[in-house]
């Protein structure tokens, strides 16, 4: 188990150097940030004690080791746009973006798993042929074009959800919640179905075919030779077996939920991480767009090595397997 953790820390340490290193090559090929800062019209002697300030003089290596130090200490400079700290900025927009991609992780566990089960249960019937429509529907429309079509019916024409916005929020400390107030729920509830209904047809077209795989095997078989009622084999055994890769799927889906909620925060100008990104790439603001790819990189990379260790820990065979080989 030890050597198992140690392994997938040291891949973690690689991955977010090479993210790092790329964050990095930002600032030397996506414009000079003396310039942004100063000005077309600064002079010389200003621009060369800025460059000496920043450290933009030193060894190309020299810059990156100085980069990581500071990266691991969660600065990455000022923004070039807003001229405010930019581990700041994220620490503002980190919590809304939370928020979003939680709620609608949840919304996508709770209906989709349910969505497949049932899909699996009742193949072939008039219900389940429409879910599975439903789903390449989910699949197959681009996010912002869902996002607009809720509007459009949910906002402009019935009115009952705010299109845009976070609403009230309750401040504690530097953390934001808006989860705690009514006004907040009310303005989630669009931008969280928008971002989540590919995500739950993903889980329910993964749960369903699980499911059929699982109620295909020998040992479903053998207990329905042992008499065992419908119910317990499905949900006592099947349905426990189709969790333990449906619960890797949604690990990483949930880091993808927080990268990709960048048009979701768009269309609904969601005061987030995504919105602060796209702001950052139209004014070319290196920093920002810097700190947003090591920060996504590093959700990604914890997550993903939580879930490593729950398959490890959930899945018997990989620990036979593990002893087997040693």
């Amino acid at each position: 188990m030890l050597a198992f953790i140690l392994r997938r820390l040291f891949q973690a340490v690689i991955v977010m150097v090479t993210v790092a290193f790329i964050a990095f090559m930002l600032f030397q090929y996506v414009g000079d940030p003396v310039v942004f800062l100063l000005g077309q019209d600064a002079r010389p002697e200003q621009i060369a004690e800025l460059r000496a300030d920043l450290g933009l003089d030193k060894p190309f290596f020299v810059q990156f080791g100085y980069f990581l130090v500071n990266a691991v200490q969660g600065e990455f400079g000022l923004s070039l746009r807003q001229g405010a700290k930019v581990s700041r900025l994220i620490a503002e927009r980190f919590p809304a973006t939370l928020e979003l991609a939680l709620v609608a992780g949840l919304v996508a566990l709770l209906v989709g798993v349910p969505m497949g089960v049932y899909a699996a249960l009742r193949r072939g019937t008039f219900m389940s042929q429409i879910l599975m429509t439903v789903s390449l529907v989910g699949v197959s429309l681009p996010t912002f074009l869902i996002g607009i079509l809720l509007i459009l019916l949910f906002a402009v024409v019935l009115g009952w959800f705010p299109s845009f916005g976070r609403g009230d929020v309750v401040q504690m400390g530097w953390w934001s919640s808006g989860l705690l107030t009514a006004k907040g729920w009310h303005h989630i509830v669009l931008p969280a179905v928008t971002l989540a209904i590919f995500q739950l047809t993903l889980i329910m077209r993964l749960v369903r075919a699980e499911m059929l795989e699982v109620l295909r095997t020998d040992y479903i078989k053998f207990a329905r030779a042992r008499g065992l009622s419908n119910r317990v084999i499905h949900f006592g055994h099947a349905l426990k077996n189709t969790l333990v890769p449906v619960m890797t799927i949604t690990g990483l889906q949930l880091g993808g939920l927080i990268a990709f909620a960048i048009i979701t925060e768009t269309v609904f100008q969601w005061p987030g991480m995504g919105l602060l990104f796209i702001q950052a790439v139209t004014f070319a603001d290196i920093p920002v767009m810097a700190a947003y790819l090591c920060l996504i990189a590093l959700i990604f990379v914890v997550i993903n090595l939580v879930v490593d260790l729950l398959y490890f820990v959930v899945d018997p065979r990989l620990r036979v397997g593990k002893a087997g080989g040693h």
